[in-house]
């Protein structure tokens, strides 16, 4: 990449994350001034051109768009967040796959990898997303491996969990063109920490889920809650397994979560659930199977009583954007 630019376009899709944008253009700019030389540029793109709204209602102007052609970059980071299936469109899928075809490396932030998906772009390839949409998108793209990393690289496909982690992947790209010296101190220019590896957990176990004072085998007994959600397992199962007696686990979920083991298990699958229903189109009584409810009546009703409406309702009110919502959207939030 020596003396030549590297042209990253950014592609924003409607209710984009502002967030992810920002921390994945500032390393390059940094990159730029610490080394003298125009090193990057990042054209902001969208589907047709014009302006673009992100998800906090800021704007970001867009003179070019792909629909009528591949768009002139060396990479395509399609940075979208609320609602990736409105991304399912000919003019948006066309331009992706020309981009594609003409060799241009393909990112998405956030849940990009759901635009690249539904266009047909990731099968076999590992994926990132916000840790909100993992189940999601594990259910709807079974062909592309999906895990909690920060960011995944896998050949030419580039995918990012969105948010401060957006810098941690121009890091990357910078350390992989340029080296480590000048990855360095683009991160200490713009007060990033330390380079974190891709492979990172957004979530670190050190802190999730009930937090460091959590004793290991809760902590321990709450991950093989969280890996059983379609199967669950019985308490018995679960005590026999972490090495404690009934009682004992009762105890330290109510005095570290405040619920029983078993309410804690049901509101562990239901959190997923309600990331399927307004995540995805998958019938209610998939969703309901995939969650590990016996049926969409049992199912609904539970769901009702967590969050105060059906299944069917919440898949329409639970895809607006937070700012647009009639408050309260569910009951207890």
């Amino acid at each position: 990449m020596a003396g030549t630019t590297c042209a990253l376009g950014m592609l924003l899709l409607p209710e984009f994350n502002a967030l992810a944008a920002t921390a994945f253009i500032d390393p390059f700019r940094a990159a730029n001034y610490l080394h003298g030389s125009i090193l990057y540029s990042w054209p902001m793109l969208s589907v047709n051109g014009g302006p673009v709204s992100a998800s906090n209602g800021m704007e970001i102007g867009t003179e070019h768009g792909i629909a009528s052609a591949p768009p002139a970059v060396d990479f395509l980071i399609v940075n979208a967040s609320w609602a990736p299936e409105r991304s399912r469109t000919p003019a948006l899928q066309n331009g992706l796959r020309r981009a594609a075809r003409a060799g241009v490396v393909l990112g998405g932030l956030d849940t990009g990898a759901f635009v690249l998906a539904y266009a047909g772009l990731m099968a076999g390839h590992r994926a990132a997303v916000h840790y909100e949409h993992i189940a999601a998108y594990r259910e709807l793209f079974p062909d592309s491996p999906m895990d909690e990393s920060l960011f995944v690289i896998d050949r030419d496909r580039m995918t990012c969990c969105g948010g401060l982690a957006a810098a941690d992947l121009a890091l990357e790209i910078i350390r992989l063109q340029h080296g480590i010296d000048l990855a360095n101190a683009a991160a200490r220019f713009m007060f990033h920490e330390r380079l974190r590896s891709g492979e990172e957990g957004q979530l670190p176990t050190t802190r999730e889920p009930v937090g460091y004072a959590a004793p290991k085998l809760l902590r321990e007994a709450i991950v093989l809650m969280e890996r059983t959600l379609e199967h669950p397992l019985s308490i018995g199962d679960i005590v026999a397994e972490v090495g404690l007696s009934q009682r004992q686990l009762e105890r330290l979920f109510k005095t570290h979560t405040g619920v029983t083991p078993l309410r804690y298990y049901v509101d562990v699958r239901l959190d997923r659930a309600r990331g399927l229903v307004t995540q995805t189109d998958l019938p209610i009584v998939e969703v309901a199977a995939a969650c590990g409810f016996g049926g969409a009546a049992q199912f609904t009703r539970a769901y009702k009583r967590r969050f105060g409406l059906v299944p069917r309702q919440d898949r329409i009110k639970g895809r607006v954007p937070l700012q647009f919502r009639s408050f309260p959207s569910h009951a207890g939030l």
